[in-house]
Order: structure tokens, then sequence, then C-alpha cells
């Protein structure tokens, strides 16, 4: 994945529906705060910071430290693993899962003190080198 260095502004005002990009300047803004950083778009993705990934198979890549999408159906947040937030996640409110994304309809809806929570520590076992079977190394 690589940064595309375009206009985070012009891509939030073309996210639709009216809700989606509501919740898209939300993100920004929490996801600034936690991270210190400022967005920038990978592809369609917001991402926060940037950092290298490799897996001990040798798979790797570049991905943002932290990011979100804001789709049509919801918006998406990119985490580790959506497992090890299960206590946060039972207090959040309304969502869905998969393995590493979570998946939110209206940030109304849900408590943005767990969702920080979530965000913020995601971000710092990243910035920390605490995950198993990955190495990261920050790159900006």
């Amino acid at each position: 994945m690589k940064k595309t260095g375009g206009s985070v502004a012009a891509f939030v005002a073309g996210v639709t529906p009216a809700k989606r990009q509501r919740d898209a300047e939300t993100m920004i803004a929490l996801m600034s705060e936690v991270t210190g950083r400022d967005p920038e778009l990978w592809g369609t993705i917001i991402g926060f910071g940037s950092c290298h990934y490799r897996y001990p198979t040798g798979t790797e890549g570049d991905a943002p430290i932290a990011g979100f999408a804001p789709r049509k159906q919801a918006t998406t947040l990119y985490l580790l693993s959506t497992a090890e937030h299960s206590p946060q996640l039972a207090e959040l409110g309304p969502h869905e899962t998969g393995v590493g994304c979570l998946y939110l309809k209206d940030l109304e809806t849900v408590d943005t003190r767990v969702l920080r929570d979530i965000i913020e520590q995601d971000y710092r076992r990243v910035l920390e080198g605490d995950v198993e079977n990955v190495t990261f190394t920050v790159t900006d």
C-alpha cells in the first residue's frame, strides 16, 4: 500500500452518504488527536503515520500505523485484531467486526471514549512492536 498524496479534505468532501462524511470528519479529529499525526490518503484509506511490516514468512509492505476508510455501508477502522478488543467492543455500541476490521454505521451511536481506547491501544502496540508474528518499523 502506498500514500497517494491526494487531498484528504477533497476526498472527504466527496464521501457519501452525508452521515459517512460527518463520521469521517469525526474520525479524522479523533485519530489526529490520538496519534499526534496529520491524516494522509493511502488510496481510499485515511492513514496516520506510516510503517513497514514484515511477517516471518517474508511477506512485507507499507501501511499506515492507524487508519480508517469511509465506505458507503460503514466507516471501517483497521485494527491489528478485533479479538484483542473484546472487552471494549462489548461496551462500544452498535458495530460489526471482521478479523482486523471494525465496522461502524453511525459514530453518534457508539461510545467515543471506548473507540478512543481501542485506537490508542492498537496505535501504541505498533509503536512498541508489541505484536506477535509481525515486525513493525515506523517510517515517519
